[in-house]
């Protein structure tokens, strides 16, 4: 296959990505768009929190008067130990090697260059007694560093998905199942920024209908060639018919080019985002932690539980009430829509939601539909989504509700009983366990949650086998900053107002 003919297989997205590129002199990558607004939004955000702090808190005569000069002095002295330290917390370097960064993933960092950060400025006016800031002040600019600091980065990151130079060619290795599993993946999620430019196999399997647009590229051994002629950034290497050996010699080929190399590793349905990798005389070793919490961590995880659910109850009962008053009045029958399901240890409990369905509505259909898609080459819906459409079961306030997620509101009524936790997998409903593999029912050594990892990175966009393989992640993986981090990631995901699945 020829360049030319190569090049006339490619999507119009992937041919305007690369003229895009042709038109730069130099062409500009996701690492070196990202980097840069990020660190831009940085300074901005402590300048700005410097210029607030003073405009607030700023000296006015007395012993410990300080001109405005001499203090902006000190603090433009240390911007340049701000970037080193962001730079030695990673705070610049995520975004380039991993698809799914999002600003909750760097507010540890920062909090931890904004402590320390506050502590070398002050230091440095005191050696240098040129400033004497007050510990009002100083406390002022600490927290309005890391709100700046943070809302800066998000909208650094925002505007940088807005650039075709945000986008990364991507190449996936394997058109098998696997393959094709991870090329749907990336279809489903835009916000990754990884654009799949085509598959390379030597015997490619059929591609499943909405892959079709795919290109096939050829086998293996033009892949370094593909990577020049198609700017390609990452290669994702997921299971193709050639022989191990070769496939170790074509990834090594790949190292000396500047390109990302994803492997999707042998029993990937056993590696969670948690897996340790440690080695026995230098042989590299996955290890994999019992997936059970502690009784520290069910304290910790039930804590936090019960403080949040309440204070979110309170603040949210005008809404919890309007609500109520709103599902009465638009169609007869209850306020809560009541189900049992499944928590900790299988246990049932009656899970609680504002009704969104007219009384009545049979459960056969969606029975039906969770057996139709335990199979990852499962299709989907015309709407080019994984759930059931029953559309005209759904009463018009329960359309609005579902799409917001308010339906879900009174779950922190189960948060506060017990039955289940603010982030855990999804309740399950007893008749969808005649579908489990063995390894599925590891769900159930933690909590149901109101939201999860399967609801903040996948939700209609994945089959119901593919949901439990991320419950089953979730409970392998569980920690606290997972657990922050997928309460932090819930309110864009209903600003985005992706639909829930049942």
């Amino acid at each position: 296959m020829s360049a030319a003919e190569v090049l006339d297989r490619l999507d119009a997205r992937t041919r305007s990505i690369l003229e895009h590129r042709h038109r730069l002199a130099s062409p500009r990558r996701r690492g070196w768009l990202v980097r840069r607004m990020l660190l831009a939004a940085d300074l901005f955000g402590l300048v700005l929190a410097f210029v607030t702090a003073d405009a607030v808190l700023g000296s006015r005569g007395g012993s410990d008067y300080v001109s405005l000069a001499s203090e902006f002095l000190v603090f433009f002295l240390t911007l340049p130990a701000w970037v080193v330290l962001a730079k030695l917390h990673g705070l610049y370097e995520g975004d380039e090697g991993r698809a799914d960064t999002s600003t909750i993933d760097d507010v540890v960092g920062v909090f931890h260059l904004v402590t320390v950060g506050t502590w070398l400025f002050a230091l440095g006016a005191f050696a240098t007694a040129l400033a004497n800031p007050k510990l009002a002040k100083l406390a002022t600019f600490w927290v309005l560093a890391l709100l700046f600091m943070t809302a800066g980065r998000a909208l650094a990151r925002a505007s940088c998905r807005r650039s075709l130079c945000y986008f990364q060619n991507t190449i996936v290795v394997g058109a098998g199942d696997v393959g094709q599993l991870v090329a749907r993946k990336l279809l489903k999620h835009p916000e990754y920024g990884l654009n799949l430019v085509g598959f390379v196999d030597e015997e490619p399997k059929e591609l499943r209908e909405d892959l079709a647009h795919v290109a096939l590229l050829g086998g293996p051994e033009r892949l370094a060639e593909l990577v020049h002629l198609l700017d390609v950034e990452r290669v994702v290497v997921a299971f193709s018919g050639t022989p191990e050996l070769r496939t170790l010699e074509l990834i090594r080929s790949l190292r000396s080019l500047n390109v990302q190399i994803d492997i999707v590793p042998r029993l990937f349905e056993l590696v969670g985002p948690k897996v340790e990798v440690h080695s026995v005389e230098a042989l590299a070793l996955v290890g994999l932690s019992p997936a059970r919490l502690s009784p520290s961590s069910r304290l910790i995880k039930r804590s936090m539980d019960i403080v949040v659910a309440l204070v979110a109850l309170v603040f949210a009962s005008p809404v919890f009430l309007a609500i109520a008053a709103w599902v009465k009045w638009e169609s007869p029958g209850p306020v809560f829509f009541r189900q049992t399901r499944l928590g900790t240890g299988m246990r049932e409990f009656t899970t609680l939601k504002f009704r969104t369905m007219h009384v009545g509505t049979s459960t056969e259909e969606h029975r039906a539909y969770i057996r139709s898609t335990m199979d990852a080459s499962a299709a989907t819906e015309t709407h080019g989504m994984f759930k059931l459409d029953r559309s005209s079961s759904v009463t018009r306030a329960g359309r609005i509700l579902r799409k917001l997620s308010l339906d879900e509101l009174p779950q922190l009524l189960n948060v506060i009983k017990g039955d289940m936790s603010l982030v855990g997998p999804r309740p399950c409903i007893p008749y969808e366990i005649e579908n489990f593999a063995p390894h599925h029912f590891e769900r159930f050594l933690v909590p149901a949650g109101v939201t999860g990892l399967w609801q903040v990175s996948a939700r209609a966009s994945s089959t119901f086998g593919e949901a439990l393989e991320m419950d089953v992640a979730y409970a392998r993986s569980w920690s606290l900053g997972l657990d922050l981090r997928l309460l932090g990631r819930t309110p864009a995901q209903v600003f985005r107002q992706r639909k829930a699945t049942s």
